[in-house]
């Protein structure tokens, strides 16, 4: 294994967004960083009659409006020289034949040792033809390694993935397949198990004789934009709980590993998503929140509602918001509810866990009607990066009264340096190997088995009251009622780098002026 790795990367669906704002910006800072070798080649797939010159540009400028600081334009220049573009049409054979002949060149071109990754940047409905034609074609018979990246989603069900899943495993075994979920990428995310496992003070009180909830929030100030016909197929439980937030919570609730190796961390995320209890369509509604925005106000500009956007119909049963109470059936964690938001249009742009310590059992501090501050355990993952402890202190020149207190980390203020972007990470990790950050096909499949009942449930339920919260809140009132009923309440969206808080928790109240 190396850290420079040398290899040709095809990147199917390079004329697309994800391509353009993640994938060329990532891969140049690679470049840049030293960690890839200058023996590489990228080839851009897609169906656009582009020429290489016309990629390089495109390449080029997707460099410079990713870059905060300013990019030396020779540099960018060279590296884009390493890109080809081929036109492409995935049904038809004799574009797979031309792109073994292609790669076949870039190979002696660059001196690299024929080892190859595809990357599908394209419509999931295709990753299962393409697999089988890299086959035929002979693509993936090569004396080095290669490896598929997928993006989500893998599947619309547990069925569809079954098929998918069958398809791409006729040309790659599992340990070639890289399901990429860009969570995974995330420092902080990353972070969670150091926080738990380098720490004797967090690990020995992870579980539930010391903690009362975990929750977790991922929410999106931005509408769903020009991805309304995607998002009326999809809708948010699909789109994030199925993944991101699962994940997450797989992280967050599995036991120590024997040893940081990629199949034992993976091993213990799937006995977390074997554990979480079952929850049967006749009590999803006292688990699960769904949710849907209507017209509202974002930083004082006006938003439509998502029954307005194009693409979507007028009587939409989609769901752009989904709040639910996990409980996780094992040992350690035996009546800890892990509680999950997530949504577009919201307040704001922030993915957030709060861990909440249970009171103690005596408060000499308080009174009948003044109670302790609660002991809560931030971890900021996005925009902002860092920690936050919160706990009590005696109040300066109190006779004995308390006032909570934060002791706050910021990543960027601490280490003066910005993380690397998660598809930086995780493309590298792909490259040398490392299986780790990717999700294996049993969570996938424990994962969607989890989510089928209730999105069967949520399509089956027709007549729901939508929109029922307004864009620029932090989501239906039910979501708060969610809580409510076990004792507890949303923790604000805190900021750790200006040390103040963003949002109440709390969503606005129902108002009927956005019932259509």
């Amino acid at each position: 294994m190396t850290n420079q790795p040398s290899c040709v990367i095809v990147i199917f669906g390079a004329t697309g967004d994800l391509a353009k704002r993640k994938l060329f910006p990532s891969i140049y800072n690679l470049f840049k960083n030293g960690n890839l070798s200058d023996r590489f080649a990228v080839v851009g797939v897609a169906r656009r009659e582009w020429s290489n010159d016309f990629f390089r540009e495109k390449v080029i400028e997707a460099v410079h409006d990713a870059s905060d600081a300013e990019v030396d334009s020779e540099d960018v220049a060279s590296f884009s020289d390493h890109f080809y573009y081929h036109p492409f049409d995935v049904r038809d054979t004799a574009s797979f034949v031309s792109l073994k002949q292609l790669l076949d060149q870039l190979d002696d071109t660059y001196e690299v040792p024929n080892n190859r990754l595809f990357y599908m940047a394209m419509a999931p409905e295709y990753f299962g033809t393409i697999a089988l034609h890299l086959d035929e074609a002979k693509l993936t018979e090569v004396d080095g390694w290669k490896r598929l990246v997928i993006e989500k989603p893998f599947g619309h069900d547990l069925p569809s993935a079954e098929v998918l899943n069958d398809q791409i495993r006729q040309v790659f075994s599992e340990d070639e397949i890289y399901r990429i979920d860009h969570y995974l990428g995330k420092e902080m995310v990353q972070n969670i198990e150091v926080i738990r496992f380098a720490n004797a003070m967090f690990e020995q009180l992870w579980n539930n004789r010391f903690i009362a909830n975990i929750q977790l929030t991922s929410s999106e100030s931005l509408d769903v934009g020009e991805r309304g016909n995607y998002y009326e197929k999809s809708g948010a439980l699909r789109d994030m709980v199925q993944n991101h937030m699962l994940q997450m919570v797989s992280l967050l609730a599995m036991e120590p590993p024997i040893n940081l190796s990629t199949e034992e961390v993976r091993g213990e995320k799937v006995k977390v998503l074997r554990s979480l209890r079952h929850v049967p369509a006749s009590e999803a509604d006292d688990y699960f929140v769904r949710g849907q925005y209507g017209a509202g106000e974002i930083d004082s500009q006006a938003i439509k509602g998502f029954r307005e956007v194009e693409s979507v119909t007028d009587d939409s049963n989609t769901e752009t918001f989904v709040a639910a109470k996990l409980m996780i059936d094992n040992h350690r964690w035996a009546g800890v509810p892990f509680y999950i938001r997530t949504g577009k249009s919201m307040t704001v742009k922030s993915t957030q866990i709060v861990v909440e310590f249970k009171d103690l059992p005596m408060n000499l501090y308080g009174t009948q009607d003044v109670s302790l501050g609660k002991n809560l355990l931030t971890i900021h993952i996005q925009p902002d990066e860092g920690i936050t402890l919160q706990m009590n202190v005696k109040k300066p020149g109190s006779n004995g009264e308390t006032t909570p207190i934060a002791m706050e980390f910021s990543k960027k203020s601490a280490l003066k340096m910005n993380s690397p972007e998660a598809y930086e990470r995780l493309m590298h990790d792909c490259m040398i190997g490392d299986a780790t950050n990717f999700t294996r096909w049993d969570e996938v499949a424990h994962s969607w088995q989890f989510i089928d009942s209730i999105a069967e449930h949520w399509r089956d339920k027709l007549g729901e009251e939508f929109p029922n919260y307004p864009a620029g809140s932090m989501g239906p009132i039910a979501s708060d009622e969610l809580l409510a009923k076990d004792g507890f309440h949303w923790w604000p969206i805190t900021n750790v780098e200006n040390k103040n808080t963003v949002i109440s928790g709390k969503a606005l109240e129902n108002d009927t002026s956005i019932k259509q």
